[in-house]
């Protein structure tokens, strides 16, 4: 049944152009994808289960799951309800779940609903008056939902103001009315982005999804762009199983391929549920294997952040293309330094180092910054790169002649938040920071080659007095090397 309407896509894939698929963030599911996600539900014992495809596109996940519904000698009826405005895509649908409707030995009931999924529930998700009290809910919910950005007063984005924050994605819009539509302890599966496992722009998602549900598994591909077939995806994908729940379970199934096409050589990990979703922002770490859990494990017996101990990471303030009028190459009269992250050369900071535009002249003070200690941290490294963390001490002694400085905007630094940060206090951010397990922490919790302030403002760190300790332990040693710092911090966290 499957390879049929599989077959019956990719021709539709062949015939319509991927710039109408785009405008409904369209990516069609391959055929594995689709039977392991179909495969990872705790079917109810009933003889009547209900099937929500909201985004269904063509009906590749609603077949994967009434062809194992099909197997299941108690169910007798399937109620089918799926979701889809496309009208190019609509025709393809309704001729595939007919064609299940007639291979399948079970009676399946079919309800097509063109109308907008977000924009037609708003009042019922939102509790508000004219809304369904009493709105209909189901057993399974299976997503491969829209993949594409909107913007901040799109309708969808408008009727969900509890999980949205400036412009966002469809996907996680979907995957919210979704949970909304399961059944208490119902179970949903959706194909979507890791993106929303860490950042700020995602928190009032995680909220709800986290709250409202429970993750119960979670699929990884090694590769980025080997998921969606006849497909151009460039994108970090996962398979999410959530359970409508408030009770924690006491542990994630966590299962990665490199592919879509070897599923059968799945990698397994069962791990804390309090590791996997954790701390004030609920950030959600995808680990690989027991070395990446034995780090979180090793982090998270700290509880502070460095907002906590009067520290912050910032991003740098000038966008030196938008203030090409400012820039310098030489030292003049009235002129600052303008760090980059070039000036970042083996722990320290280093300058200048004749390149273009070191210096500003500027009066806003936006653009500004104290001559105080900082640590630097680059915010952009290669995806080939050995360290994702890359940072650099810098003192203010150093540049005397300097009131103020300013920083571009491809580096972040961490500031004290109401004093000038002591000397051991920036080395000993340089050890936790040019750690290997902070920077492997990094990539546990980003998958980007980004290093997001908000991010590192969430990481775990030890109190003030510790990290003092550690400074005064590699400036003692001279020694900056990551080997030195894993071995100054190796004291502290075993």
């Amino acid at each position: 049944m499957l390879e049929q309407i599989v077959e019956k896509t990719n021709q539709y894939i062949e015939e319509m152009p991927k710039k109408e698929r785009k405008k409904y963030g369209q990516f069609f599911t391959s055929i594995e994808t689709a039977r392991y996600m179909a495969g990872l539900f705790v079917i109810p014992e009933q003889t009547t289960v209900t099937l929500l495809d909201a985004g269904a596109g063509s009906g590749i996940l609603t077949c994967a799951m009434i062809e194992r519904l099909d197997k299941i000698e108690d169910i007798k009826e399937i109620i089918v309800t799926c979701y889809e405005n496309d009208e190019n895509v609509l025709p393809l649908l309704q001729e595939n779940l007919l064609y299940m409707q007639k291979c399948s030995s079970k009676k399946i009931d079919i309800k097509i609903i063109t109308e907008n999924y977000i924009t037609s529930q708003y009042l019922d998700f939102n509790h508000m008056l004219g809304g369904n009290w009493n709105p209909e809910k189901y057993d399974i919910v299976i997503g491969n939902p829209p993949y594409m950005k909107i913007s901040k007063d799109a309708p969808e984005a408008t009727a969900m103001p509890s999980v949205c924050y400036g412009a966002p994605n469809m996907y996680f819009i979907f995957a919210s009315m979704g949970l909304f539509n399961l059944k208490d302890a119902g179970e949903m599966v959706y194909i979507i982005p890791r993106s929303w496992t860490s950042g700020a722009y995602f928190k009032r998602f995680r909220e709800y999804f986290l709250s409202e549900g429970k993750i119960i598994h979670i699929h990884l591909f090694g590769s980025r762009n080997k998921v969606f077939d006849k497909e151009n995806v460039l994108q970090e994908t996962i398979i999410v199983k959530v359970k409508k729940t408030k009770v924690q379970p006491d542990n994630v199934t966590i299962t990665s391929t490199h592919t879509n096409k070897d599923f059968d050589q799945c990698t397994t990990l069962v791990v804390p549920y309090n590791l996997v979703v954790s701390g004030k922002e609920l950030y959600v770490y995808l680990v690989t294997n027991e070395e990446e859990v034995s780090v979180l494990k090793k982090l998270h017996q700290w509880d502070k952040t460095l907002p906590d101990i009067g520290l912050k990471m910032k991003t740098g303030l000038t966008v030196d293309f938008r203030n090409r009028d400012i820039l310098r190459d030489d030292v003049e009269e009235g002129a600052i330094p303008l760090f980059y992250s070039q000036h970042i050369k083996d722990g320290v900071v280093q300058f200048p180092i004749k390149k273009e535009h070191e210096y500003v002249v500027t009066e806003q003070k936006g653009l500004m910054q104290d001559n105080h200690n900082y640590l630097f941290v680059k915010r952009f490294t290669a995806k080939e790169e050995p360290r994702r963390l890359q940072c650099g001490v810098y003192l203010s002694k150093k540049f005397p002649q300097y009131s103020k400085i300013s920083t571009q905007n491809k580096i972040n630094f961490i500031d004290g938040l109401l004093t000038n940060m002591s000397e051991c206090l920036v080395y000993g951010l340089y050890v936790l920071f040019n750690s290997t397990i902070y920077d492997e922490y990094y990539r546990i919790l980003n998958g980007s080659t980004q290093v997001n302030s908000t991010e590192i403002n969430a990481m775990p760190v030890p109190d003030i007095n510790i990290i003092q300790e550690m400074g005064r332990k590699i400036m003692k040693s001279k020694d900056m090397s990551e080997k030195n710092c894993n071995m100054i911090l190796e004291g502290y966290c075993g």
